[in-house]
């Protein structure tokens, strides 16, 4: 199994919170979606724990920043395994589909987006993708973003699927 391959896919789909700035996005949102959007805005660190054949401490840093029409952008570094993982991204609340969105692109190849959702007084966005890894093996990748209570965390696994292997992460983030 080659770690470093598929950990960069999966950070880089954790980093939907780390884009190009979405297509034309409705500017009128919901008052109180857009505050708990902004909320966030500010600099972010987090540590954490990639576990898999092998354990690493993933370090970063976010960055979310006000956007246009009540967008907030996101920038964000990541470093594991002697790695540079880069995201860039907006996230918005859509009026027009009553849900949140985070769009991102990476320095690994990968653009995505994910839904979120308001659960209790923050916001959870979860993520499916699969995909194959470098070796063009076929992987399973979950990623799940919250914001809730001044916190952010993020945990992502990935799972390739002819062996039942996994990679693991979780990365909580403070101001």
């Amino acid at each position: 199994m080659t770690f470093l391959g598929p950990l960069s896919r999966a950070a880089a789909l954790t980093g939907l919170l780390f884009s190009a700035v979405f297509g034309a996005l409705p500017a009128a949102a919901a008052p109180a979606d857009v505050e708990l959007l902004k909320s966030y805005i500010g600099e972010w660190r987090g540590r954490g724990t990639v576990t898999g054949a092998n354990s690493e401490t993933v370090v970063c840093r976010l960055s979310l920043k006000p956007g246009n029409q009540d967008k907030v952008n996101y920038t964000g570094r990541c470093t594991v395994a002697g790695s540079q993982l880069s995201m860039n991204g907006t996230i918005a609340y859509i009026e027009a589909s009553k849900r949140y969105e985070a769009a991102m692109t990476s320095n690994v190849a990968f653009t995505g987006l994910a839904v979120g959702q308001k659960r209790g007084g923050g916001l959870i966005f979860n993520l499916r993708e699969r995909d194959q890894d470098e070796e063009g093996k076929e992987i399973g990748i979950t990623a799940q973003i919250a914001l809730n209570g001044g916190a952010i965390d993020v945990n992502f696994e990935v799972m390739y699927i002819a062996t039942g292997e996994y990679i693991r992460a979780q990365v909580p983030f403070n101001k």
